[in-house]
């Protein structure tokens, strides 16, 4: 239900996928060490079955996650077009091969000379980056 008492409709999975699929900034919420939550904007990628966030080994969310593997992460659409948004809520694990997930995203998000830069900056780090993959307990979602 949303504010007004009126039923939301969920998406599809069909739809989910789609959008989760979609150029979107995400919203990743991690666990602070007293329990309050911590949230950063990231880029993902989704699977069908999972969702992928790459970052540096030495990145504060990843310790927050090796603390405590609860995480949720929230995408949606801009204001100014019908409302749509999905929110996995998961636990997550750390795992290699971050910089290739970088590659793979960075010209989704960035135009080809930013990515290109980009992505030659973050070589330097390569064996330091890491993927957060996340693996959902509940998807919920609104659709327009």
């Amino acid at each position: 239900m949303n504010r007004k008492g009126l039923a939301m409709a969920q998406m599809t999975p069909g739809q989910r996928d789609t959008f989760l699929r979609e150029t979107h900034i995400a919203k990743l919420a991690t666990l602070n060490a007293d329990g309050s939550p911590n949230i950063v904007p990231v880029w993902f990628e989704w699977d069908g079955a999972e969702a992928r966030v790459f970052t540096l080994d030495s990145s504060p969310k990843v310790a927050r996650i090796r603390r405590d593997n609860r995480v949720a992460l929230s995408v949606e659409q801009p204001v100014g077009v019908p409302e749509a948004w999905v929110t996995i809520e998961g636990t997550a694990s750390i795992e290699p091969g971050g910089f290739e997930l970088a590659e793979r995203l960075a010209p989704r998000y960035y135009d080809p000379a930013k990515a290109a830069s980009a992505l030659e900056g973050w070589a330097s780090q390569r064996d330091h980056w890491v993927v957060i993959r996340i693996t959902p307990t509940s998807i919920r979602s609104s659709a327009p």
